[in-house]
């Protein structure tokens, strides 16, 4: 599973969490802020993005997400790697609370 786009990464994020295991759409260094109690819940995550900013090689994403009755606005900084691909650099998922 690999982004393209900065764009694609939300959806993308979303349906490796509801997988189990969005590990792959970090990059290598990262340090997943996953609301790792949720991945063990049968509830499934959904996004919404509400702004993608992108330049050179370095994305800003603010995503709204929803897990059951809990929700929250992120703010995420992907980053191209060198096959081209867009992983999470910074992963903060309550970025504007």
């Amino acid at each position: 599973m690999i982004a393209r786009t900065p764009e694609e990464l939300p959806s993308l994020f979303a349906e490796a969490f509801n997988a189990g295991d969005p590990s792959a759409l970090y990059e290598p260094g990262a340090q997943p802020a996953v609301l790792a109690d949720h991945l063990a819940l049968t509830r499934k995550m959904t996004v919404v993005t509400r702004k993608v900013i992108a330049r050179g090689d370095l994305a800003l994403l603010i995503v709204d997400w929803r897990v059951g009755e809990e929700t929250g606005t992120a703010t995420d900084v992907a980053r191209r790697g060198t096959d081209g691909g867009w992983r999470y650099a910074i992963d903060n998922p309550t970025g504007i609370a």
